[in-house]
């Protein structure tokens, strides 16, 4: 196992965004592109950063990526949307649907937004943390179109995607509680991060292609090839489940179904309820209640090894104040960032310096 590289922040920030300049990403794309994927490394979700990039390289010289890309609303019932987009790059693409579901939440008090047939939106929680930015709460149901990955409970080749579940929950006099997780034990992407640093996977998350438990993350990703396993059993796998329908099929998204799979195509459909706590008329109640709750929750007595009894969301805090200057990053996913840099060079006629001219130690 080789250490990882330490990146300077600022600097792969801009190299980041340099690149889909290059690609041929309008400022504006370029710009929430690069900010979404170092945030998430920022937060410890280095499974939704900067490891994402080579792939997102491969959608773009495979026509499956348009950048560039407006969303367009298919229904429109003032309170209810579904908007289409396009196959954009997700990170714009999802940034324009919390924007529109914001302006109608605070119009009618609550929205149901359908987001369909977008490429990959990163770490849903930054989508969350808009609506909390804005005073707002939100629930996302998050379907993924690719390759299936995570087995159904009882069996053991993959048939659904990771499917994240998020909510956010805004808090005047503390900082908002941010749920996020896959429905998978395990998000793909920190199978992927393991496979490029050469280590093993967590005990408890990998059937082979057999369906034997493994912790090698080369079944992800060599052939014959195995299967996450759901998060907390028949739970994630009904929880996942209803992703696929609820996420994206009740509006019109696809599921990862066969003859829906495109080579290079990392896709997703979300369903987001966006609604202002204020509306319900016990807001003074919901802050009194929740921070006294949340003390309660942190006064049990901490387990050994334990220092501090964490709310959802203090995690990802405590990354952003230790990563503030540097993002450590395992060197095979520097090397892949470095080839996409010499695909993107190569395709536009650019010179993109490589990722690795950010390294600082």
């Amino acid at each position: 196992m080789q250490p990882d590289l330490m990146l300077d922040t600022e600097a792969i920030r801009r190299w980041t965004y340099d690149l889909w300049r290059a690609a041929g990403s309008c400022e504006a794309e370029a710009r929430i592109t690069a900010d979404h994927l170092i945030e998430a490394n920022l937060s410890g979700h280095d499974s939704h950063g900067l490891s994402v990039v080579p792939g997102y390289v491969r959608s773009l010289t495979s026509d499956q990526l348009q950048l560039n890309q407006t969303i367009s609303i298919a229904t429109d019932a003032g309170s209810l949307l579904v908007v289409d987009g396009h196959r954009g790059m997700g990170q714009s693409i999802a940034a324009q649907t919390m924007t529109l579901a914001i302006e109608r939440a605070r119009r009618h008090g609550v929205v149901i937004v359908g987001l369909k047939n977008s490429h990959h939106i990163g770490r849903v929680g930054h989508w969350a943390e808009q609506a909390v930015a804005a005073g707002l709460a939100s629930i996302h149901f998050t379907n993924v179109v690719s390759r299936p990955l995570v087995a159904p409970h009882g069996g053991s080749q993959a048939r659904l995607g990771t499917n994240p579940l998020t909510v956010g929950l805004p808090r005047r006099d503390g900082p908002p509680i941010l749920l996020d997780f896959a429905t998978s034990a395990i998000a793909v992407g920190k199978i992927r991060v393991a496979y490029y640093k050469k280590v093993a996977a967590p005990e408890g998350v990998l059937l082979d292609t057999a369906g034997r438990p493994t912790t090698d993350p080369a079944v992800m990703y060599e052939e014959p090839l195995g299967a996450l396993l759901s998060a907390a059993g028949h739970k994630g796998y009904a929880l996942g489940l209803v992703c696929d329908l609820l996420g994206a099929a009740l509006f019109g998204g696809d599921t990862p179904l066969p003859a829906h799979l495109r080579k290079n195509g990392m896709y997703n459909n979300m369903l987001v309820i966006v609604f202002d706590p204020a509306r319900f008329g016990a807001l003074e109640h919901y802050e009194r209640e929740t921070e006294a709750f949340a003390d309660y929750v942190r006064s049990s007595r901490a387990l050994p090894g334990t220092d501090a009894i964490l709310l959802p969301g203090d995690a990802e805090r405590r990354y952003r104040a230790a990563r503030a200057r540097a993002l450590p990053i395992d060197a095979g996913t520097v090397s892949l960032l470095d080839q996409a840099a010499e695909t993107i060079n190569a395709l536009k006629a650019t010179a993109l310096p490589p990722a690795t001219s950010t390294v600082v130690s």
